[in-house]
């Protein structure tokens, strides 16, 4: 299986921006939707945001008002822009297809992630 990439991580203060993209080249043929995922250290994985194929998108309260998933109309490559960023928003993110594609992120699993990107916000 192709290994999604992602990228566009870096280092930003509190209230700063990011946009992580995930090239995923099989996503249009094989994936019903799309999920960025965030692990921090010590903490479980959480489900951050979902996008389907007809656009319909789902955020953890988490993110909603301040992060929109998005995806290029070829549905090749997959977007998260992160705003007013928050030091509880440092984590390594993913994205992965989950195994099921309902209309919540809780209790999702996923298969098939990439190596991830890196985020750190600072205060």
């Amino acid at each position: 299986q192709v290994q999604p990439v992602e990228s566009g991580g870096g280092s930003v203060q509190a209230g700063g921006s990011l946009t992580l993209s995930c090239a995923y080249s099989e996503y249009a043929d094989r994936w019903d939707c799309m999920d960025w995922i965030r692990q921090a250290p010590g903490k479980e994985r959480e489900g951050v945001a979902r996008i389907d194929k007809d656009e319909r998108r789902v955020y953890a309260n988490s993110a909603k008002g301040r992060f929109t998933i998005s995806q290029d109309n070829a549905k090749i490559t997959l977007y998260l822009q992160m705003n007013s960023l928050m030091p509880e928003d440092t984590a390594m993110y993913y994205c992965a297809a989950p195994r099921y594609c309902t209309n919540t992120l809780e209790g999702s699993s996923w298969t098939n992630w990439g190596q991830g990107t890196q985020v750190t916000v600072s205060s």
